[in-house]
């Protein structure tokens, strides 16, 4: 399959969900890891050492750091967002995950062109969001195919 999945953690807080969400990106695939807040390491729950094999990079902003070519995806809840259930993943795609405490920043959802959300009574931690998006890229793609 041509394009790529890049990764977008805007300040996360848990070291837990840092490695679960390093997991699913090496797991399903993903091409680039990026991170704003100043959190980066090693992680207990990032079993797979994910930071081993997939390019890992820590900025100051995250926006500037959207790969060319690229078309941003905001995960968040919010009256904007499109339901993922009728998303049609882009070919080459940088989602944009907030913090487990607080939501992407104002600024960058505004400037995104797309903003989803995955419809659920509550929230779901950072890690198993990343894990329900990339799949449902994943499941999208091999039904396209």
């Amino acid at each position: 399959m041509r394009g790529y999945a890049a990764i977008g953690l805007d300040r996360p807080k848990d070291t837990a969900n840092l490695g679960g969400a390093l997991r699913a990106a090496q797991c399903y695939g993903a091409s680039l890891v990026v991170m704003s807040g100043g959190r980066m390491g090693k992680y207990a729950t990032d079993t797979m050492k994910a930071y081993r094999h997939l390019p890992c990079l820590e900025v100051a902003d995250l926006w500037a750091s959207v790969p060319f070519a690229c078309e941003p995806v905001v995960v968040e809840l919010t009256a904007r967002a499109k339901p993922i259930f009728d998303f049609r993943h882009p070919h080459s795609a940088f989602y944009i995950f907030g913090p487990e405490d607080g939501s992407v920043r104002k600024e960058i959802v505004e400037r995104a062109p797309h903003v989803i959300s995955i419809p659920m009574t509550g929230c779901m931690n950072l890690a198993a969001t990343v894990n329900v998006v990339l799949y449902d890229r994943l499941l999208k793609q091999q039904k396209a195919a």
